[in-house]
């Protein structure tokens, strides 16, 4: 049985992505990385090469879900209209092989993961890289931040037990053992 997901943090010029699989309630890294956009100067080539990446990695990857980040309020309009597009382009990439989309916002991305909504990158990719066994931080926090969408959904499935609220790091790692190295 096929129990893949797929975790998209978008962006336009860089979008990381991650690819867990789940076995016995338990997730496990299959990869993650970032999908680099740079090299288009035409922001609408980006859109397309956002479309046909997420298509590749669909194809390949063959998820049953893909779990994206929702957008968050931000000050500057035409970023946010940009990012919005960006993420677009990668539903829409989802949509077009049928593949289920679950939307996620930031807050509860970084809640599900380290138990505290306002957690930085870095918190959130320390733990994942315990929870997740891998040894190497990427160059770009990016990739696991689309791992943590992908993690993110698989919680918030009822595949474990709901992190909660905590009322601190202590009370995070004592409920959570399996979670620090």
């Amino acid at each position: 049985m096929n129990n893949t997901i797929l975790g998209i943090d978008p962006g336009t010029n860089i979008m990381g992505f991650g690819i867990i699989k789940t076995q016995n309630r338990e997730p496990s890294l299959i990869t993650f990385g970032c999908l680099e956009m740079q090299q288009h100067k035409d922001y609408y080539e980006k859109l397309r090469c956002i479309f046909e990446q997420v298509l590749d990695l669909i194809d390949r990857y063959k998820p049953v879900a893909m779990a994206i980040e929702s957008p968050f309020y931000g000050n500057n309009v035409q970023s946010m209209l940009k990012l919005g597009r960006a993420q677009g382009a990668a539903i829409s990439a989802a949509l077009y092989r049928s593949v289920p989309v679950f939307e996620y916002a930031p807050r509860k991305i970084k809640q599900s993961i380290t138990g505290y909504g306002n957690a930085s990158k870095q918190q959130v990719a320390s733990l994942l890289q315990k929870l997740m066994k891998f040894e190497d931080m990427p160059e770009k926090l990016d990739a696991t931040d689309g791992l943590a969408v992908a993690v993110c959904h698989f919680y918030q499935q009822g595949n474990t037990t709901s992190p909660g609220k905590y009322k601190g790091w202590t009370d995070f790692i004592k409920k959570n053992p399996q979670r620090i190295g």
